[in-house]
């Protein structure tokens, strides 16, 4: 596999966690609105502390940045992209509701 390959199957792989992620947040922040008063607030309270949203973009923008970068360089880039998306995992593994 080629360098070429190799950093598509690693975007295409990237771009399905922070998507997948992406949605899990969502679907937390829903779950939220229908809490009762108390918990939302509680909740809500717990994301902004974790900047749940910050990190999903800053994971977002390193990853474009990845997909625009030459071959030459995604290799060198691949250590923020998951240093971003290490960071953004124990946000939405830490901010779940039950």
């Amino acid at each position: 596999m080629g360098m070429k390959e190799m950093k598509a199957a690693y975007v295409a792989k990237m771009e399905a966690q922070v998507a997948e992620w992406g949605a899990k947040l969502k679907q937390m922040k829903a779950k939220a609105e229908k809490a009762a008063a108390q918990g939302r607030i509680e909740y809500q309270q717990k994301l902004a502390q974790a900047k749940a949203d910050e990190k999903h973009d800053q994971a977002r923008r390193k990853l474009d940045e990845l997909k625009a970068a030459g071959e030459d360089r995604w290799e060198a880039l691949k250590s923020g992209v998951e240093g971003a998306w290490n960071e953004l995992k124990k946000t939405v593994d830490s901010t779940k509701i039950e």
